[in-house]
């Protein structure tokens, strides 16, 4: 899990990354990421709604792994950036997590370019 200065706190904070926001999408998530300058840090959030999976237990897993992703490479994640990982497909609590890792480092890097 990411610290607590690491996530977002309040609805009205994601609204800012969903109307500034650039998206990058692949098959089974997106990242809409957008630069902050009131931040200090990065700040993450995943979104995974109930239409993926009706079960919480297996949301919580997709949400655990995602997490778990962006703090292991937090250093390619510059400071003062806002992202919102979207999950598209339950496919994501079962995939590979090297696969998972690599979708997510290649969606963070098509922002970098």
């Amino acid at each position: 899990m990411i610290s607590y200065k690491n996530r977002f706190h309040g609805r009205n904070s994601l609204r800012f990354v969903y109307t500034n926001g650039k998206t990058y999408r692949s098959t089974a998530l997106a990242l809409r990421i957008v630069d902050n300058a009131r931040t200090v840090n990065y700040r993450c959030a995943v979104v995974v709604s109930k239409k993926i999976s009706k079960s919480a237990v297996k949301r919580n897993r997709m949400r655990r792994r995602l997490y778990e992703i962006i703090r292991k490479n937090e250093k390619h994640i510059a400071a003062h950036t806002d992202i919102i990982v979207t999950v598209y497909t339950d496919q994501v609590a079962t995939m590979p997590a090297s696969e998972l890792e690599e979708t997510v480092l290649k969606l963070l890097q098509q922002y970098q370019q």
